[in-house]
């Protein structure tokens, strides 16, 4: 077809297919073009889209069809599209306006054209269905013309401009089918999914509806009964949906819900489910703390909270310093879960293992819980009580919970070693999926029956004794132990904590009293004997009570109180060194041994008199330390002549005691002390006095190692002895004593028996001298 000259109507808001009829409103660009189409031979214009940045290269030849006004009254013109014309050059034409060159353009169509234009029928009227179009999708059934087919997607209110205009640059008619084709699914994919919401959401309306009626209804039917819904029902419904709490979680509240309101106010069952709801809906299920993870300031928090203890405070320091390498590594930061976080401090009261709990919640940041073991005898104080029992309360562990308020704060479990069992269950073995790493992130308590996740909690145990643990539960557990503290380490306590905490309490001030370091050396030396502070805190409060009383009585400030001031402000000391005494005649030795308050000295005494041979023990001995007398009396009858010890004074009446007779004794400890005794009594040469001695022995002579080390030579150290004798095996246990204990006290290793009698008794002639003494 050959080219023609036309006038051209640029439109902004409108893409003119061919095959359409369409109204344009006229400015004066456009009023001219119309003019000049009128005006022309051809009666005809081009009818392109205006685009900012690039004249059109297709448009639509169209006819005039009528020129009027719209219903506001503004000039337009009604046009029909015939054809699309290829856009040439500009040319020059009558009137005012823009006159181009244009080559119409011949559709060819294939039978190619026609299947696809066929597909595209089904398509379109698929959407027409949608809408219930129904006069249009006859008229779609009339139509035949590929091209025509195609172009008529310029009504098709689900394309925009830009594809439109796509097809209108498009002459080939099988490229424009295969674009619709591809174009008609996608809108039909977008219907579907926005039409299955749209129904999700109608039925979720009608069943909120529903539910709200029928609600009514039953509160109306509750009326008519005198049975009224249950007061803060409507209450719950609201705390629920707005709590944020797990999936599992809401659904077992909503459960309890229902029950709620299909129950009246007289029924027992509606305290026991309010009752849980508040529970269940207090706890922090999504509550966590941002945990400091800065290893100085961790350190320097610790060292101000405490003095000593620096395995302790090495364990802590290397958990954060893991939690802080794996953060900045984008690793999850694990809680108490596979991070072996459930530390045991262990050993003997006033050492300082609550506040160290404490001290580690402190620094990490997080909340800090105390549970209180100690006694505890029914297993549901750990699991809960189910809820079919009166007055049922979820255990302690979730109690702990709900106190912090957060997942993840730091427990601390007291007295651990003092759990007990009868016939209420063994609360021992509750705690093992407590302290469990691979089992505690379900935790689940009998009376909220839910998942509670424990494994971000930081679980810190206490215990005084830990042979007093059960083995399962132990083996759960990474034991630190706290062994008590040397004399200096008392006296920079005292000065650095516990007397400035006591100037408080009494209300008075560093100016008005002071107290010396050698009244703190005596107070700890001579005044008290233990692992701990705790008996030194009391006795300087008691001292400054007597301070602050001489103050109020009208004595002048400032008091200082020394040394030689303690016996009038507590009276004399109260302990003094007896070794010397003790064991001044034969017979007697001194052991160490390791009770629930720390490491003690251990008098171990023998004598003999006429009567039948036989071993008579007393102090109430354990079965350990029974056997261990009657190993150690056959030691020293098969070995006398190697001990010089005459046989037949070993063939009379044997009396072995232990005293402080009201203390149960027992331990594998003393083999040594009592050989050492027994040879003393046979030989008459006594005991060296300052010497001390541990370990087992066995029926050839050889020490065994034993435990306590630290605490058996703080203990030698408070009692004034200066050497102690420990079994060979033990040596590496020395690394764990403070360099000042091992200063003072003189460490001899022997690995046979006869090396501690050699090394332990006085000189022949000396302890002749001593016997006739």
């Amino acid at each position: 077809m050959s080219a023609v000259n036309l006038p051209v109507l640029f439109v902004s808001d409108l893409v003119v297919l061919p095959g359409m009829v369409v109204p344009v409103e006229l400015d004066e660009a456009s009023r001219a073009a119309i003019d000049a189409a009128r005006s022309s031979s051809e009666g005809r214009l081009l009818v392109a889209p205006r685009l900012e940045d690039r004249y059109a290269s297709y448009g639509v030849i169209a006819s005039v069809e009528r020129v009027g006004r719209l219903s506001g009254g503004g000039p337009a013109a009604v046009l029909k599209a015939e054809g699309r014309g290829r856009i040439g050059s500009g040319v020059t034409g009558p009137g005012a306006a823009l006159w181009v060159e244009v080559e119409p353009v011949e559709e060819v169509v294939t039978d190619r054209a026609r299947e696809l234009a066929e597909e595209y029928k089904r398509l379109v009227v698929a959407v027409l269905q949608r809408r219930e179009a129904w006069q249009v999708i006859d008229t779609v059934h009339r139509m035949t013309d590929p091209g025509a087919i195609a172009d008529a997607a310029g009504y098709a209110p689900y394309l925009s401009h830009d594809r439109k205009r796509e097809l209108l640059e498009t002459p080939d008619v099988e490229a424009r089918l295969e674009t619709l084709i591809t174009w008609t699914r996608e809108h039909l994919a977008e219907v579907e999914v926005a039409d299955k919401i749209g129904e999700d959401v109608r039925e979720g309306m009608e069943k909120t509806q529903r539910e709200y009626l029928l609600r009514q209804q039953l509160a109306a039917i509750r009326k008519e009964l005198g049975e009224d819904q249950p007061d803060g029902a409507d209450d719950y419904r609201g705390r629920i949906e707005a709590a944020d709490v797990p999936d599992a979680v809401r659904e077992a509240l909503l459960r309890e819900l229902d029950k709620l309101e299909r129950s009246s106010d007289q029924s027992p069952e509606t305290a026991w489910i309010r009752t849980w709801l508040d529970t269940v809906l207090e706890l922090p299920w999504r509550v966590t703390t941002q945990d400091s993870t800065d290893v100085e300031e961790a350190r320097r928090v610790l060292d101000a909270d405490h003095h000593g203890l620096d395995e302790v405070k090495e364990r802590i320091v290397e958990y954060l310093a893991v939690r802080a390498r794996r953060a900045e590594r984008g690793l999850q930061v694990v809680g108490g879960r596979g991070s072996g976080a459930v530390v045991l401090l262990a050993g003997p009261p006033g050492v300082g293992k609550t506040s160290l709990g404490e001290s580690v919640a402190r620094t990490l940041g997080r909340k800090f819980v105390r549970v209180a073991l100690g006694g505890v005898r029914d297993e549901a104080e750990i699991r809960g009580h189910r809820r079919t029992y009166v007055g049922a309360l979820p255990g302690r562990i979730v109690r702990a919970i709900k106190e912090a308020g957060s997942m993840n704060p730091v427990v601390l479990l007291d007295e651990v070693d003092k759990v007990g069992a009868d016939y209420r269950g063994d609360p021992a073995a509750a705690l093992l999926e407590v302290l469990d790493p691979a089992q505690n992130h379900t935790f689940r308590d009998h009376y909220l029956e839910l998942d509670l996740d424990l494994s971000d909690v930081l679980f810190i145990a206490t215990a005084n004794v830990v042979e007093q643990i059960p083995s399962a539960l132990l083996d759960r557990m990474e034991l630190v132990t706290l062994d008590g503290y040397t004399e200096d380490d008392k006296v920079a306590i005292a000065r650095d904590f516990l007397l400035p905490r006591q100037l408080e309490r009494a209300a008075l001030t560093a100016d008005e009293v002071t107290v010396t370091d050698a009244a703190l050396r005596e107070l700890a030396a001579n005044y008290t004997r233990e692992a701990g502070v705790r008996q030194m805190e009391r006795l300087i409060a008691r001292a400054l009570r007597k301070a602050a009383t001489r103050l109020a009585l009208g004595e002048q400030a400032p008091l200082t109180v020394d040394e030689p001031d303690l016996r009038d402000l507590l009276g004399r000391a109260r302990f003094t060194p007896e070794s010397h005494e003790r064991t001044s005649v034969p017979g007697v030795a001194t052991g160490l041994a390791v009770t629930g308050l720390g490491g003690d000295v251990l008098f171990i005494e023998a004598s003999a008199h006429d009567g039948p041979a036989g071993l008579t023990l007393t102090g109430q001995l354990g079965e350990v330390m029974k056997e261990s007398a009657q190993i150690a009396l056959s030691f020293v009858r098969a070995n006398a002549e190697r001990l010089g010890v005459d046989p037949a004074v070993l063939d009379r009446a044997i009396h072995v005691h232990v005293p402080a007779g009201a203390v149960p004794k027992d331990g594998p400890s003393a083999g040594v002390t009592m050989v050492t005794a027994l040879t003393s009594l046979a030989t008459g040469r006594p005991v060296r006095s300052e010497v001390g001695m541990t370990g087992e022995v066995t029926l050839n002579g050889r020490v065994l190692p034993i435990g306590g080390v630290k605490q058996k030579l703080l203990a030698a150290q408070r009692a004034g002895l200066t050497e102690v004798f420990l079994p060979q095996r033990n040596e590496a246990d020395l690394d764990d004593v403070p360099d000042d204990v091992r200063a003072a006290v003189t460490v001899h290793l022997v690995g046979d028996v006869l090396d501690v009698v050699t090394g332990a008794l006085t000189a022949a002639a000396e302890g002749a001298g001593a016997s006739a003494a």
